[in-house]
């Protein structure tokens, strides 16, 4: 008998391996060394995976524990704390002395917002941000370790009956830190009620309010006795410190004091002395200086000073503190620039002007110019009756005009994207539409600059004529009328027409601006961005004696600064912090940055392309007159837009020094009081970016034949209607079409279209011209 043992089907081999599928192929010798080797390469495997995930944990332990000693670390920088009141009525000032009697010394005396505490092991700098003034509050936002938004218990009581918990000012500074980045973040409640219950029910209130607004990992404290501040301190030395990403790319130093030493050699130049804590990476001598404000400078020299912090633990090191500052500042030494190494000072490039110039051409060019011209010899031509030899060497083929006869008027030609559009621009003939545009430029620069002088009639007036112009760009966008007393080819003689505005080609080397001969581009922008951080990293690991390391206490020597600079910034380092960060390569030099940018909703106002605005991109801000234009992903063209349209996101492109992203971006408006304007991130430098300015000429139907139709009021001769013949036609009911000839001695003409058009439609013709930000002179006139 067999075997009693019931045999079940084997699984199938659909998701076996290959190997023992074709494992019953081999012998039986070979099975036993192939599972055996198979047995061992897998160990193996799984050996490595667990030895390549230990080094994982422990590379990852290694670098948060580093960071965490960094950052929090009795060795590191003051962690600064930036107290924000949500609303107006709500006191922070309180709250700050509070915080440092807890924190200082037993009997010392107060005399900075920046204290040191042996007890706790921690220093910290506490910065109030002045409700009302937006400069001062992003400044400090900026800087910030740690937001504590305050909140009163009253103002709850007070903005449950009106409704509103966050003003107008507190939601633009929350949008103007989602922009930035936010850290960590806490709320602080004071002015509680004294009752168990109630104290509860109003944090429950304060949570149901602010949560939506804030951060998931937001906390919130009572902060009204010192057990509850020692709660939050406590919080705030252990937690985990969340910086935002751009800002650990760059070294930077906040100014606790600012001083002036003038030059004796030149009158109008000084040194700005800047006294701080080194943040983020090493400091060096060689690098370029960004200082908030005032823009690039060069270093003469760093000087290290003694600590007038540190955290002591014994009685003794206390003492010597108080006795130093007493004393005040100790250089222990310095560091110098190295005149091989240190990093030029360029901003803009020197045009050569005749760079341009025609050189005699070389043996070889003339015989290529000789075989080019015998092969356009032996193509026929069509040409019309009574042509000379000699007329007819002037004009060129058209293959698409097989049916009509030339004609020596047809002077438009239009790129389909098959050659090189020719700009058949006259000297003697200037553009129309950009002495327009310059007009009305110096018009509103003069009315804006002159408000003293004007009345209030006119300041309305000047107002409703920008808002006239808003709401007529978002109802007729583009549609221009064509004048009547000038000619259409002389005055769109900068346009041209595009068969078709995805693929037709655009060089975006042709007929540059003298301002794009002062910026600079560069060949491979992910290259050098990564170079420029080796760099930086590299000044972190060699710690030469050209460097300094990070939380040293030192006073940078800024030299080449104007004393109507440093006047200025001194002046401001009363009302807000100042900032000085150390540049990456190549980021003082001059070129094309393009933002992604939307326009604010506490912002009413029309912003227009050109008007001049202020840029915070990260630590630098500078003064821009952008240009929007639409970001089209499938096509290297792009649309000028001539207004910042509310709800959705533009580009913004200005002449600005070179930054690398990741960088942040609020736009300012400086009028009266600084307005949040739009909030927006680094997109690209790149400064072949064509920007295209499109102008639509309308005309209408007068007769119309089967699919033919004359048109009337878009010309107003016939020369207009031969110059422009060869660009296409198109209406607002999807026809689309072609000039055939003009018709009669006022600019009509006849059209033939792929069908019947309608008596109600609108003919159109798209115009197009590349448009280029506006060069300003002075970027950093900040007041």
């Amino acid at each position: 008998m067999g075997k009693s043992v019931q045999v079940h089907k084997s699984h199938k081999t659909r998701f076996s391996s290959k190997a023992s599928r074709n494992v019953h192929r081999t012998s039986q010798t070979d099975k036993a060394r192939i599972s055996k080797d198979h047995k061992n390469h897998v160990g193996g495997n799984r050996a490595s995976r667990i030895q390549h995930k230990k080094m994982v944990r422990d590379k990852k332990r290694a670098s948060l524990l580093k960071e965490k000693k960094a950052s929090s670390g009795t060795s590191s920088a003051p962690r600064v704390i930036v107290l924000f009141g949500i609303t107006d009525k709500t006191n922070s000032t309180l709250l700050t002395d509070d915080i440092l009697k807890l924190l200082a010394p037993a009997g010392s005396q107060i005399t900075s917002n920046t204290v040191s505490s042996s007890d706790h092991k921690i220093r910290t700098t506490i910065l109030v941000a002045p409700h009302g003034d937006l400069a001062s509050c992003m400044e400090m936002f900026k800087l910030a370790d740690y937001i504590a938004f305050v909140a009163s218990g009253i103002s709850l009581r007070e903005s449950s009956d009106s409704g509103s918990a966050i003003d107008s000012f507190g939601s633009q500074c929350l949008s103007i830190m989602r922009t930035i980045g936010f850290p960590n973040t806490a709320v602080l409640i004071r002015d509680l009620p004294v009752e168990i219950k109630k104290r509860q029910d109003m944090k429950k209130k304060c949570i149901s309010l602010f949560a939506s607004e804030l951060p998931k990992d937001c906390k919130f404290y009572p902060a009204d006795t010192n057990e509850d501040i020692l709660k939050f301190i406590w919080v705030f030395k252990e937690q985990h410190a969340l910086i935002p990403h751009w800002r650990q790319q760059r070294p930077y130093l906040m100014a606790d004091e600012v001083s002036i030493e003038h030059d004796c050699n030149d009158i109008g130049q000084c040194s700005l002395l800047l006294s701080g804590y080194v943040r983020a990476h090493c400091f060096s001598a060689n690098q370029l200086i960004h200082v908030s404000g005032a823009g690039d400078f060069q270093l003469s020299k760093i000087d290290v000073l003694n600590d007038p912090f540190p955290v002591n633990t014994q009685r003794r090191n206390s003492d010597m503190m108080e006795s130093e500052d007493f004393r005040g500042p100790v250089v222990l030494h310095s560091v110098f620039p190295d005149s091989l190494k240190v990093d030029p000072l360029i901003v803009e490039n020197v045009p050569d002007p005749l760079a341009g110039e025609q050189t005699w051409p070389t043996e070889m060019e003339m015989e290529e110019a000789e075989k080019t011209n015998k092969e356009k010899k032996l193509r026929k031509k069509v040409l019309p009756r009574g042509t000379s030899d000699y007329q007819a060497c002037w004009i060129v083929d058209n293959s698409d005009t097989e049916e009509e006869s030339l004609n020596d008027d047809d002077g438009m030609i239009v790129d389909d994207g098959e050659g090189e559009y020719l700009d058949q621009e006259q000297s003697d003939h200037s553009d129309a539409d950009e002495a327009e545009d310059n007009a009305a430029e110096t018009e509103t620069d003069e009315l804006m600059g002159d408000d003293e002088n004007l009345s209030n009639e006119q300041i309305e007036a000047e107002i409703q004529r920008i808002k006239n112009a808003h709401s007529e760009d978002g109802e007729f966008p583009d549609e221009i009328d064509t004048p009547l007393d000038v000619p259409a080819q002389k005055r769109f003689a900068k346009y041209r027409g595009l068969k078709s505005f995805r693929t037709s080609p655009w060089d975006p080397k042709e007929l540059l601006p003298i301002d794009y001969g002062k910026i600079f581009a560069l060949d491979n922008p992910s290259r050098t961005q990564k170079l420029a951080h080796a760099k930086i990293e590299e000044i972190d690991n060699e710690k030469s004696d050209d460097s300094v390391s990070v939380a040293s206490y030192v006073r940078l020597h800024i030299k080449g600064v104007s004393i109507e600079a440093a006047s200025r910034i001194s002046s401001m380092s009363k009302r807000l912090p100042i900032v000085a960060s150390g540049l990456m390569q190549h980021e003082s030099k001059m070129s094309v940055l393009n933002f992604s940018i939307k326009k604010h909703d506490s912002y009413d106002a029309p912003v227009k392309s050109k008007e001049q605005l202020i840029f915070h991109i990260g630590f630098r801000q500078v003064i821009a007159s952008p240009i929007f234009s639409s970001d089209n992903l499938n096509s290297d063209k792009h649309k000028l837009e001539r207004f910042l349209h509310p709800g959705c996101y533009s580009v913004a492109s200005i002449y600005s020094p070179i930054s690398f992203s990741p960088m942040p971006l609020v736009v300012l408006k400086s009028n009266q009081g600084n307005s949040l304007v739009a909030t927006g991130l680094l997109r690209s430098v790149n400064p072949d970016r064509i920007i295209l300015k499109r102008i639509i000429l309308t005309g209408y139907p007068q007769r119309v034949s089967k699919l033919k139709a004359v048109v009337r009021f878009m010309f107003h001769n016939p020369d207009d209607v031969r110059w422009f013949k060869p660009v296409d036609l198109w209406t607002k009911c999807g026809r689309h079409g072609r000039i055939k000839e003009p018709v009669g001695t006022h600019g009509s003409m006849k059209g033939i279209f792929d069908g019947v058009v309608q008596q109600h439609d609108v003919v159109c013709m798209s115009l197009y011209k590349r448009v280029y930000p506006k060069w300003l002179e002075n970027l950093y006139n900040l007041q």
